[in-house]
């Protein structure tokens, strides 16, 4: 059995609640998670003893200690991405897979230096959203794509990386520049591709469904509605790379779609002007 360990800010959060079930039963009992370690209790939340109990988990007061027991590492921190850097300096030295949650970073530059641990560390990692892994985009032909128009709910700052993850999967990196064409309420960008590929995104409130429109060189279209499924394939995956230790998503992808989100704000102040991504 893979014996995981988890590695959080506070353990009171939905993802920690819900994976030990999810992996268990995606690998039917071949992984599960053992070992959980967090920096503080939830404030006017639970505990992390109680959190763990709950689960029937382990709690271990020396990381340390949870990286040498474990063969796969998961760092956790969804809701706080900006303790991924510090929460990350130690699994990713570790050489054992690693899974980090989304939101990868908080910006580019940090992105960029959690890739650099790996590096060193010469750790297989990766992160990603789960909306990447929706049924409905399994079987897209991503050969040929040369825009895509995508849609979904909420606003940019929490919600832009469910419809970013699907874009960059399909039509890879290499986004030039971004502007901004939405309102006060509706979030809108143009990505341009340095080769002349376009995607654009909208985000219409909460009552949006997720869907996008595909349109392939010699004008052949394909509509997508909806994502479902998406937390079930992508445990599948997770699990797959505790197994192989082969990546699901590059980090080239993971740092494109983080650029995306950090400019994507400098645009937002900025509307209707392009503004140049870094290479």
């Amino acid at each position: 059995m893979k014996k995981i360990g988890v590695i959080d800010y506070y353990l009171d959060q939905y993802h920690f609640e819900n994976y030990p079930t999810w992996i268990r039963e995606a690998s039917g009992g071949e992984s599960q998670i053992v070992y959980a370690w967090a920096k503080m209790d939830k404030p006017d939340g639970k505990t992390n003893a109680q959190c763990c109990a709950e689960q029937g988990i382990e709690l271990l007061d020396d990381v340390n200690e949870l990286i040498e027991k474990s063969d796969c590492l998961i760092v956790m921190s969804p809701d706080n991405p900006e303790m991924h850097e510090e929460l990350c300096a130690l699994p990713l030295a570790s050489g054992k897979p690693t899974y980090v949650d989304k939101t990868f970073a908080v910006d580019r530059e940090t992105a960029l230096r959690i890739i650099e641990m790996a590096r060193k560390g010469n750790t297989p990692f990766f992160s990603t959203s789960a909306l990447r892994y929706s049924r409905e985009y399994a079987d897209v032909n991503k050969e040929g794509i040369e825009f895509i128009s995508s849609r979904g709910p909420g606003m940019f700052g929490n919600y832009g990386i469910h419809q970013l993850e699907p874009i960059i999967c399909m039509m890879g990196a290499g986004v030039e520049k971004i502007m901004y064409t939405g309102t006060e309420s509706t979030p809108a960008f143009i990505l341009r591709y340095r080769d002349g590929r376009c995607a654009t995104m909208v985000q219409l409130g909460w009552e949006c469904d997720f869907s996008v429109a595909i349109n392939y060189k010699g004008d052949h279209a394909r509509v997508i509605q909806g994502a479902s499924d998406f937390y079930q394939q992508f445990i599948k995956q997770l699990v797959a790379f505790f197994e192989d230790g082969v990546p699901r998503v590059p980090a080239e992808e993971t740092l494109q779609v983080i650029t995306i989100l950090e400019y994507g704000h400098k645009a937002m102040s900025t509307p209707d002007q392009w503004v140049k991504l870094p290479e």
